[in-house]
């Protein structure tokens, strides 16, 4: 049954998968290690909104955050606007929960997810969704510093499982989406082993409301378990210094990509977002070696051969 497009329930949804997400991992982690900071935007030339910025300080999670925002501007963004131009410059509405991940333990990927929906306005009511534009946008990746052929296989079983319901092609195509948006062109690598990206679902491209909106909680749900299985399974290995070392060295390919290609940092600095959360998804530590180039038959070396696109299942 087809139901009305709110508002509210997506901002329902987004509320409850962040608070989810972060008591899902607390609980394994020091019970005080969550910091939760309400935030408003307010009186802002380009930006007025609101937010929950939820932060992961701990034991088994080095710096993770789980952040909400819903944010209204007058004018839409470039960097929001590269797939419908004649749209730039319009009244915009933008929620979603955008998370990254950085685990202390070097034998535990990083990841990073994020759901989200924007609007824009296009009639006197800027909450109608029936008459404004609107698309939904998201998606999940892996990032191994250490990789192991089983948890990416299952990883990509898990984000194919979710897509399977709404066609055979969806997989695939954000695969491909998310290997190709994923990439550090400088360096002429991806930033890991992939999962899912998509920046575009409304009905233009098929996607009714109720679809979309059905799909993006299928993602952060299927994010949110196989990720915590992932945590749970390696978080209390031993492991060295080296692989600390190298742990850090390659956050600074993390940093690097998020701060020359993200698009939702740029949106966010251009729109005038809050700064503190944009860049929350920084790591708490990283480094930069002058030419480190590993032994090639070492674990460290071993990463550079899953740095390409490659067809788990």
């Amino acid at each position: 049954m087809m139901t009305t497009p709110c508002i509210e329930n997506i901002k329902n949804y987004l509320l409850n998968f962040q608070s989810n997400f972060i008591n899902t991992f607390a609980s394994i982690d020091n019970p005080e290690c969550v910091i939760i900071d309400k935030w408003k935007k307010g009186n802002h030339e380009k930006l007025n909104g609101n937010g929950i910025s939820s932060l992961i300080e701990g034991e088994v999670i080095e710096r993770g955050g789980a952040n909400f925002s819903h944010v209204k501007g007058n004018s839409l963004p470039p960097s929001a606007s590269i797939i419908r131009s004649e749209l730039a410059g319009k009244p915009f509405q933008a929620m979603g929960v955008s998370i990254v991940m950085h685990p202390y333990n070097p034998l535990v990927p990083t990841a990073h997810a994020n759901v989200r929906l924007f609007t824009v306005q296009t009639n006197d009511n800027p909450d109608d969704l029936n008459k404004n534009v609107w698309w939904f946008g998201g998606g999940f990746d892996l990032t191994p510093y250490y990789p192991i052929d089983e948890d990416i296989i299952y990883w990509h079983q898990q984000a194919q499982k979710c897509c399977q319901p709404y066609g055979e092609h969806v997989y695939p195509d954000f695969k491909k989406q998310c290997d190709d948006y994923f990439y550090l062109k400088h360096r002429d690598e991806t930033r890991g082993v992939g999962g899912l990206f998509f920046d575009d679902l409304n009905t233009e491209c098929g996607w009714e409301f109720d679809q979309a909106f059905n799909f993006i909680q299928q993602v952060g749900n299927t994010f949110l378990e196989s990720y915590f299985s992932i945590v749970k399974k390696h978080y209390q290995k031993p492991f060295t210094q080296q692989q600390k070392d190298f742990q850090l060295y390659r956050r600074g390919r993390y940093v690097e990509f998020n701060l020359l290609y993200d698009r939702g940092t740029v949106f966010g600095l251009q729109s005038g977002g809050r700064t503190e959360s944009i860049l929350m998804s920084m790591p708490k530590h990283a480094s930069w070696q002058y030419n480190y180039q590993p032994d090639s038959n070492s674990p460290e070396g071993r990463l550079n051969d899953y740095l390409k696109p490659r067809e788990w299942l």
